[in-house]
């Protein structure tokens, strides 16, 4: 396992460097969006109004409050990323996005994506979205403000992370990991109780 600090856009030799298990930590550009985002991307037909390529995108609906004409983050939380799965694809390859950052994974379609296109899932630590925000310097911009807050939103960032390599584009997949050394751990449990009884 190694720990990378990385600046996006990332290229894809970056992206095709990082296997499950590694960490990482961002600073500069992340992009925020969600279910209402996507839709409108993707669904409603409307392109991005900002350039997604290289793009690390963070799955969020920050709470903010409106300063003399800018926002600033109160708290920058990650929602879980499965209802939004449908649109991995798309992001990657019609927007160049080269990561995704969220909680709980995506599904075997998605990985498949990050395989053929060249992707990475990020995996951010559920409940820590008081630590992330501090990891946020500023929101430098942000479209689309009558989906607030699942607007299209620019954050700077400094530090973001550890994020947790969980999807890679080798096919590595760390919740599917866990959930077949699961599996083995319930059969010998099993098999144990069985002697038993």
């Amino acid at each position: 396992m190694a720990e990378y600090r990385l600046t996006p856009p990332l290229t894809d030799e970056q992206v095709r460097a990082l296997r499950v298990g590694d960490t990482v930590t961002l600073d500069g550009t992340v992009f925020g969006l969600r279910d209402a985002t996507l839709i409108r991307i993707f669904d409603e037909a409307q392109a991005p109004p900002a350039d997604l390529r290289g793009g690390v995108c963070l799955h969020t609906a920050p709470n903010v409050k409106k300063l003399c004409g800018h926002y600033e983050p109160l708290s920058v939380g990650t929602t879980t990323s499965m209802r939004m799965d449908r649109f991995t694809g798309g992001l990657l390859e019609r927007y160049g996005a080269r990561a995704i950052i969220g909680k709980g994974g995506l599904s075997a379609e998605s990985l498949k994506h990050f395989q053929g296109l060249g992707g990475v899932y990020l995996a951010i630590t559920g409940g820590a979205a008081a630590l992330e925000t501090t990891q946020i310097e500023a929101i430098e911009a942000v479209w689309w403000e009558d989906l607030m807050p699942e607007c299209l939103w620019q954050f700077r960032v400094r530090g973001l992370g550890p994020l947790t390599v969980a999807m890679d584009s080798h096919g590595g997949n760390l919740y599917a990991d866990v959930q077949a050394e699961a599996q083995r751990r319930l059969g010998e449990i099993f098999a144990r109780l069985e002697k038993r009884a």
